[in-house]
């Protein structure tokens, strides 16, 4: 027997209840607050990642999937989706267009990372990418669409957490001053925080080792080295935010994992993941189109792990099931006029099925009960030769003879709203 690669996941009919419900509401509000769809490929070349989210960094130094194609060129499953989103903008040119460029995406990314629970090889995301607009009611917008989408799902116990990494001076300004204590603390910092001493030192501070969360206690307090301008945006962001009445709290620790942040930076976090507790995130990213070969272009975005919200989404928030009609169709003749009743019905919108392997009413009943029918219509050769139907009610068991002809438009009757 073959089995599934180690990390990803078949979601089976039973489960996709739940996703459709996620991507519904991510569909119905980024198409409330103006976002359109855009969807880019699944591997771009490896030059594009490392160029946007960091060499440095983790994903491109350990966790991504990457090839040489046929031809030598090196490719790469994406492991996030703000890079693809941010090429295909330059690459067509949609900076040119009068409209405001906000776009979202669903689809799976890949990152080579130990499995558990929320956190896959494979895995989905829906994401946010607002361009052209360095305001920080852009910011504001943003976090309010991921803020309304987690709270509608009714995900328990969220938590908005907020930091500004500043312009590219106050960054610059800041490091130097954290790698001078961190040369200070080399002995009480991991492996891979002393290292990152020197590749990329705001991600000690997001180190979830308890030793390197102690000996970073007392580090600089990056929102001490923004410029006025830093802070007054920051600011206009936590002011917006409140007149929302969108609760949050600040985190100076909070840098986020990927080098092309600039100011205002944001994650949701839930108590019932663990440690590895965040839920959805982002932040500004002014300078990354310009980085990628595109005019100088602020940006702001957020990307949502879907398996995480999966995870937390209460049965409450799964819609039920359609209402279902059953066709149970039997004999010679009442087999085949069966099959066209149900074909009627499909056509009228209203869902139907048919077991083709029953051949005896007990049978089709039988499945009807395991299918969630409400209704089971019943046609043998008997109800063929009278010119009618039956209708059963499968919770009632109540039963009613309809005209053959004109049975399909009581069913759609029935499965109309308000009836």
């Amino acid at each position: 027997m073959i089995h599934a690669i180690k990390g990803v996941k078949d979601v089976l009919p039973d489960e996709i209840a739940r996703w459709q419900a996620i991507e519904g509401a991510a569909r119905r509000l980024s198409t409330l607050y103006g976002f359109r769809e855009i969807r880019v490929p699944i591997f771009e070349v490896t030059e594009l990642f490392a160029r946007s989210i960091g060499a440095s960094t983790d994903i491109v130094e350990k966790e991504m999937y990457t090839f040489q194609d046929r031809d030598g060129k090196s490719l790469t499953l994406r492991p996030e989706g703000t890079a693809g989103v941010v090429r295909a903008y330059i690459e067509h040119n949609l900076g040119a267009s009068p409209l405001p460029q906000k776009l979202f995406y669903l689809g799976p990314m890949f990152r080579h990372e130990r499995p558990q629970a929320g956190r896959l090889r494979q895995f989905h995301q829906y994401g946010v990418e607002s361009f052209g607009s360095a305001n920080p009611l852009a910011d504001i917008e943003v976090i309010a669409l991921l803020w309304r989408f987690l709270t509608d799902l009714k995900l328990p116990s969220l938590a908005l957490e907020l930091n500004s990494l500043g312009d590219q001076a106050d960054r610059a300004a800041y490091k130097g001053m954290l790698i001078e204590f961190l040369n200070l603390r080399q002995d009480a910092l991991c492996e891979n925080c002393r290292r990152r001493t020197t590749t990329n030192p705001l991600r000690v501070l997001d180190c979830k080792t308890p030793s390197c969360r102690a000996a970073t206690e007392d580090a600089p307090n990056i929102l001490d080295s923004l410029s006025p301008a830093s802070r007054l945006h920051f600011e206009t962001v936590l002011t917006g935010l409140k007149d929302l009445g969108i609760p949050s709290v600040i985190n100076p620790r909070l840098v986020r994992g990927l080098d092309y942040y600039t100011l205002t930076t944001f994650e949701v976090t839930s108590q019932h993941l663990g440690a590895q507790n965040a839920v959805g995130a982002g932040g500004r990213y002014d300078g990354l189109v310009e980085t990628l070969g595109g005019p100088k272009t602020p940006a702001v975005g957020f990307a949502v792990g879907l398996e995480r919200v999966a995870l937390m989404l209460p049965d409450a928030a799964v819609p039920p099931p359609p209402q279902l009609v059953v066709v149970a169709a039997f004999g010679d003749t009442g087999a085949a006029v069966g099959l066209r009743l149900l074909e009627e019905l499909r056509a009228q919108g209203v869902p139907a099925d048919m077991d083709t392997r029953a051949s005896t009413l007990k049978a089709h009943l039988r499945q009807a009960d395991r299918l969630g029918a409400s209704l089971t219509l019943i046609v043998g050769d008997d109800e063929v030769t009278k010119g009618r139907a039956i209708i059963r009610n499968m919770a009632s068991k109540e039963q009613e003879e309809v005209p053959l002809a004109s049975v399909t438009s009581t069913l759609a009757a029935r499965f109309r709203p308000g009836f």
